[in-house]
């Protein structure tokens, strides 16, 4: 393919604690993929703190474009649009991206692509699957959402269920500070689970009566805290590594329970994972056996395109430009914007 009939998206997120920024060709091909993380700086505090946040995006975002460009071997003047992530995500966060892009369209007279973050997340699995195309069955786990969507066709969407209250990457966090393994807690508890026993200790696995596809975490995180005061005031010895092991898979239990039940019921053939929780082993795994068993293809991103990152926001963002989707200068940051909103 010609260079110049290659669409080039210059993609910006900035959601939450990650400055990055990306070249995507044609929708699936990255040519960079840059990423300033805070987590470091964030570990102090043990979680994010929004202001630091968006101090530190505005430090970074340019020399990271910079570097995205330099990666892909590209101009500002050979990308076609710029996407940028405008919400969910922090207010602050977010503003730094949003006006970045804006400025950046605006001295380009480059087109403008706001993107939406959760399908940013759905979209890493087109990076390394080529062969992915909708429609499928996503589960979107992260540190704020917990989604399972039917993926209609590119940017088409069902929400089935969502969370009531904690996302299972929040009580993932919650937990972790709790048996003082600190933050982020996801990794570290997965981390730690794999010497613990997942049976050591009967954790909840809540339904929601009126939604049998919604979800509900703050029993379970309840239920841990709960355990270990009871431990204290008994003055019995708190096996970190049983904790961990026995709450990730009351977690993993509930998702998996859930996605199964939408799969048999709708009579998916395709079912990925994505968000920060989906680079969990334990999930993956569970998930790999379940799908294997119902005779399911199985998608999931790799570690890397499950946190947040930019490259997925470009192949969201292609996929919106060639639906003829167009922001103008008014774009804001929306911190609480529904999936399939625009």
């Amino acid at each position: 393919m010609d260079k110049t009939e290659d669409v080039l998206i210059l993609a910006i997120e900035s959601s939450c604690d990650e400055t990055a920024a990306a070249v995507i060709k044609n929708g699936r091909e990255v040519l960079s993929n840059v990423i300033s993380s805070q987590i470091a700086l964030h570990t102090l505090y043990g979680g994010v703190v929004p202001e630091i946040a968006s101090r530190k995006h505005i430090e970074k975002i340019n020399q990271v474009i910079e570097e995205a460009l330099q990666e892909a071997g590209v101009t500002l003047e050979e990308i076609t649009a710029i996407a940028v992530t405008y919400g969910p995500g922090l207010v602050g966060a977010l503003l730094v991206g949003v006006s970045e892009a804006k400025a950046i369209s605006f001295a380009t007279n480059k087109p403008l692509i706001g993107v939406h973050h959760i399908e940013g997340h759905i979209c890493a699995n087109y990076i390394e699957n080529k062969e992915l195309e909708p429609p499928f069955a996503c589960l979107v786990v992260s540190g704020g959402h917990t989604h399972l969507v039917v993926v209609k066709d590119y940017g088409e969407y069902e929400i089935l269920g969502k969370t009531r209250d904690d996302a299972a990457g929040e009580a993932f966090d919650k937990v972790a500070r709790a048996i003082g393994l600190g933050y982020p807690g996801g990794p570290k508890i997965d981390k730690l689970s794999k010497e613990g026993n997942p049976d050591a200790i009967s954790f909840p696995r809540a339904k929601v009566a009126d939604a049998v596809y919604d979800f509900s975490f703050s029993g379970l995180k309840s239920a841990v805290l709960n355990y270990l005061n009871s431990c204290e005031m008994k003055g019995i010895e708190v096996n970190r590594a049983d904790v961990a092991a026995s709450f990730q898979k009351a977690v993993i239990d509930v998702l998996l329970e859930h996605a199964m039940e939408a799969v048999k019921e709708y009579g998916f053939t395709k079912f990925a994972i994505a968000g920060g929780v989906a680079s969990n082993s334990g999930l993956r795994e569970a998930f790999e056996k379940a799908c294997e068993k119902k005779k399911i293809k199985f998608y999931h991103p790799s570690p890397i395109f499950c946190t947040d990152n930019a490259a997925m926001i470009g192949v969201a963002g292609y996929y919106e430009y060639l639906k003829g989707s167009r922001s103008g200068y008014d774009l804001n940051a929306v911190p609480n914007l529904r999936l399939g909103e625009r």
